[in-house]
C-alpha cells in the first residue's frame, strides 16, 4: 500500500509539473507624468513572487530606453493604444504557472540613483497561457532625483548647485514638456532639527541644473536638506548631507 501511494504521489507530481505552461509578463516602471525609467537610470531591480506563498517567481532590472516621447506625453491616448515601442525599457520575465497565480511585484529604483530609490509594489492575477505583453505591466514611480554639489566658497558661504530631474532622467528646462519654471527647489540648513538658513535654487542655463549661495552663515556644522517639488503633480524629492562652513577671519 505504501509503495503504491509513493507512485501515486509520484505520478501525480510529474503530471502537474508536465501542465505548467511558461507564462510571459512584461512589467514596466514608468515615472509619473513622464517616461520609462531604463539604462540611462541604472533601470529597476523588479521582483515577482507568488503573493500567497511567498515563492519567488523571477527578478531582474528593466532595461531599454524611455520610450517615444510623441506616443507618451504628447500624443493623447486612445483607450487600449499601446504607448511603449520595442525599445521601451522593460523587464520581460517568463513565469512557469499550474494554476491561476496573484503575483506581487515589488520594483525598486532607479538603481543607478540609490539616494532618490523608491520601492513600489502591486499584485496582478496571472494566468497560465495568458501573457501580460505590450505595454505590459506598469508601475507608476512618482519622485524627483536630485544630485547636489555644496562647495565652501569662503568663509561664511556656500554655493550649492544641484542636478533635478525626473525618475527617467527626463530634463527640466523652461518652457520644456517638464517647465522649470512649474518647480520649486529650495536648500535649507538645518542645526539641532532647525532651519538656520534657506536659499531658492534657480535654473542655472543648461536642463535640470539649479544654483544658488549660502552668505554670512554662522560657522559650524549643519545639514543640508534639498527640497523638489512640482506644482502641477506630486513628484517630489529630498537629500540631505552633512556639510561644514569655515569661520571669518
Amino acid at each position: 500500500m505504501i509503495t503504491t501511494l509513493a507512485i501515486a504521489v509520484g505520478l501525480g507530481l510529474l503530471t502537474s509539473a508536465a501542465h505548467a505552461e511558461p507564462t510571459r509578463v512584461m512589467v514596466r516602471a514608468q515615472s509619473l507624468d513622464a517616461k520609462f525609467i531604463g539604462d540611462a537610470m541604472g533601470g529597476v531591480r523588479i521582483t515577482l513572487t507568488d503573493a500567497r506563498t511567498g515563492r519567488r517567481l523571477a527578478t531582474g532590472l528593466t532595461k531599454g530606453g524611455t520610450g517615444d516621447t510623441a506616443k507618451l506625453m504628447k500624443t493623447p491616448r486612445v483607450r487600449g493604444s499601446q504607448v511603449s515601442d520595442a525599445g521601451a525599457a522593460g523587464f520581460d520575465a517568463v513565469l512557469d504557472l499550474t494554476e491561476p497565480t496573484l503575483v506581487r511585484a515589488d520594483a525598486e529604483g532607479p538603481v543607478g540613483k540609490p539616494a532618490s530609490s523608491i520601492l513600489v509594489s502591486s499584485t496582478l492575477w496571472v494566468i497560465p497561457g495568458r501573457d501580460v505583453t505590450g505595454d505590459g505591466w506598469v508601475l507608476t514611480f512618482p519622485g524627483l532625483v536630485i544630485e547636489p554639489k555644496a562647495t565652501s566658497t569662503g568663509p561664511g558661504a556656500l554655493q550649492v548647485d544641484a542636478k533635478v530631474s525626473l525618475m527617467c532622467g527626463c530634463p527640466i528646462d523652461p518652457g520644456g514638456l517638464w517647465d522649470a519654471n512649474t518647480y520649486s527647489i529650495q536648500a535649507s540648513l538645518l542645526r539641532a532639527g532647525r532651519v538656520a538658513a534657506q536659499k531658492s535654487l534657480t535654473y542655472a542655463g543648461r536642463p535640470s541644473q539649479f544654483t544658488g549661495a549660502f552668505v554670512d552663515v554662522p560657522a559650524g556644522r549643519y545639514t543640508l536638506r534639498i527640497v523638489a517639488t512640482d506644482a502641477k503633480t506630486p513628484n517630489a524629492g529630498v537629500w540631505e548631507q552633512a556639510v561644514r562652513i569655515g569661520a571669518k577671519r
